[in-house]
């Protein structure tokens, strides 16, 4: 069995960045966009039969959409794990600049949608539900789009936005992941670590190496903090006076549009992580007795504790998320053995490689491709657990034409948490009353613990720096000000507030996401919302399956409240968010007691 963790293979979507095929692409799409908006700005056809309109522009639409995802997605993919590669970097120049004509047609559409006269819902349905001209199918959808057209701005003001973004807000951006991904430290005479390396140390079992890793890690953000604090200060500057400009009352009202909630459902959802603190607070405090600390530091957080399983190889992680997986749903098991065998994942840490991990989609190959980090830990396997749900997500969607395979990114958790709360459950089972339990239980407790506790203090931070970038920049002690408030405000007396993580702005990258402001409460309500999932899949059982699948089907249709309506959920009820917080009480109440 291999004990390497493999690269991924592109092949099947480009032989390279300056191939005959992405070439041809690339002309392919600028043809692809006039012909659309030939046909969108076709204002005859528009008055005098708006049914035929939508029927002529929707899939001339759809086809842009998909090419520029695929050429996105490959440059990207190249990009992430070589980040001095300049035929990548080259390529996402060369794609990006198609961002901006690709953006004029959205604004166009969105123009001439809301000059559309038929009732948008009461769209005719064909008897062929898959044909990409199905009106019905894309009844939300258009809703969504007209609502939109209220918030932007004319067709040229929006023109030079998106022109402009790519030497503004998207250049600072990949300014922070190219600085993330090389910067380096000296570890020992001999050796040295990217901070990358360093965040991986956070597990080790060994608290003097979790310490110095810790220390080294703060010292490599402090050299940079300057372009960092710039690079931040230049993506939340363009983002609040963008929106003040669109019309939007905050940033945190287009996210909440964005990811299809409502303000309601995200207050409650907020409301009940607060409420559970306490709860978080007393599973730390018992890890801090395992590791006979008064409280932890924010380098202890990820310590493993009790008896490690043995580690994987990525071969023996595969086998065991399929065979685990295959038990709810054999399809999604089989799924997980295609991925693997077809080389759709690069899972081995390098130099030059981003952190984390991610799954992105290639719409024209109708395949999807997953970067991680792999070290062979249960982590490593539960994180690949969870990307490979996203996967499966994409692949149920594959043959959807692009604006119904647009799910916000509330919902685009589903799919991976459960995968990942199901292969948990699945192997608690399997090691209850071994030595092996305490393990498992603190693991997923550690990752639920990172869902709630942590991303609410992502949270705090994001809102009180939109709040105060609105006015002035911020420095970088500012910013570590604000974030270390955070911490402190979420994990309380349970952690050492000399020893917290001051930097964890320059870490996440998602902060410097000007399209994506307030990436974190999606986070916590995939969380929720897969373990409430689960709740119901231990009442119906394996019959559960099929409704799961339905479930996914409609999520780029319909809003996440009416998505978790058809699944028996009610997001604007506390009482949701509470059932799957018992959950979580239960397994800390369980850890408490294997840790007494």
């Amino acid at each position: 069995m291999n004990s390497v963790a493999p690269r991924w293979s592109l092949d099947t979507i480009y032989p390279g960045p300056t191939s005959r095929e992405f070439t041809k692409d690339i002309a392919e799409l600028k043809r692809a966009i006039t012909e659309a908006e030939s046909a969108i700005e076709d204002t005859s056809l528009l008055e005098r039969d708006s049914l035929q309109w939508l029927r002529t522009a929707l899939p001339l639409y759809n086809r842009c959409t998909d090419l520029f995802e695929n050429l996105e997605s490959y440059s990207y993919s190249i990009y992430s794990v070589d980040t001095s590669d300049r035929q990548a970097q080259n390529a996402i120049t060369t794609v990006g600049t198609l961002s901006v004509p690709l953006s004029g047609l959205a604004v166009k559409f969105r123009e001439a949608l809301s000059a559309v006269k038929c009732d948008l819902e009461s769209l005719p349905e064909f008897e062929d539900s898959a044909d990409p001209t199905d009106l019905s199918k894309y009844r939300y959808v258009l809703r969504e789009e007209r609502f939109f057209q209220s918030r932007q701005l004319s067709v040229a003001e929006e023109g030079l936005a998106a022109d402009l973004a790519r030497s503004g807000a998207d250049a600072w951006s990949r300014l922070q992941e190219t600085l993330s991904s090389s910067l380096t430290v000296d570890w020992d005479n001999e050796t040295s670590k990217t901070v990358v390396e360093l965040r991986n140390l956070a597990f080790h079992h060994d608290r003097s190496i979790r310490r110095k890793a810790w220390q080294l890690e703060l010292e490599a953000w402090r050299t940079v903090e300057t372009p960092m604090a710039f690079a931040l200060n230049g993506v939340k500057g363009a983002t609040v006076v963008m929106n003040q400009r669109r019309g939007w009352d905050s940033t945190l009202e287009r996210s909440i549009r964005q990811n299809r909630l409502s303000r309601k459902a995200l207050d409650i959802l907020i409301g009940e992580m607060e409420r559970s603190l306490p709860l978080f607070r007393r599973y730390l405090t018992a890890k801090a007795k395992i590791l006979n600390l008064p409280r932890l530091s924010f380098y202890d957080i990820f310590a493993s504790v009790g008896d490690n399983i043995t580690s994987w190889t990525f071969d023996e992680a595969i086998q065991f998320i399929s065979k685990k997986l295959g038990n709810f749903d054999p399809q999604i098991g089989n799924f997980v053995q295609t991925a693997s065998e077809r080389m759709w994942i690069d899972a081995q840490p390098r130099s030059g490689k981003v952190g984390g991990a991610y799954c992105i989609d290639f719409p024209i190959a109708g395949e999807s491709r997953i970067l991680t980090n792999f070290d062979g830990s249960y982590d490593g396997v539960s994180t690949l657990a969870h990307e490979l749900g996203h996967a499966w997500h994409s692949e149920l969607l594959r043959d959807f034409p692009a604006l119904q395979r647009r799910y916000p990114m509330t919902l685009a958790e589903t799919a991976s948490i459960f995968n990942e709360t199901f292969v948990f459950y699945q192997t608690l089972d399997e090691v209850a009353g071994t030595d092996q339990e305490l393990y498992v239980l603190e693991q997923y407790l550690q990752g639920a613990c990172q869902v709630i506790i942590d991303i609410l203090s992502r949270f705090y931070f994001e809102s009180d720096v939109m709040e105060q970038r609105a006015d002035r920049e911020l420095s970088a002690d500012e910013f570590c000000t604000l974030m270390t408030t955070a911490q402190k405000k979420t994990y309380g007396d349970a952690m050492n507030f000399d020893e917290l993580h001051p930097y964890m702005w320059a870490v996440k990258g998602h902060y410097y996401r000007a399209d994506l402001a307030f990436y974190n409460f999606p986070y916590a309500f995939g969380q929720l919302f897969g373990l409430g999932l689960y709740n119901q899949y231990e009442r119906d059982g394996i019959d559960f399956a099929s409704r799961y699948r339905s479930l996914l089907l409609e999520t780029g249709r319909e809003s996440a409240v009416a998505v978790a309506a058809a699944a028996g959920f009610d997001i604007e009820s506390p009482d949701f968010w509470r059932g799957s917080l018992e959950r979580v009480a239960g397994l800390v109440t369980r850890f408490e007691k294997l840790v007494r």
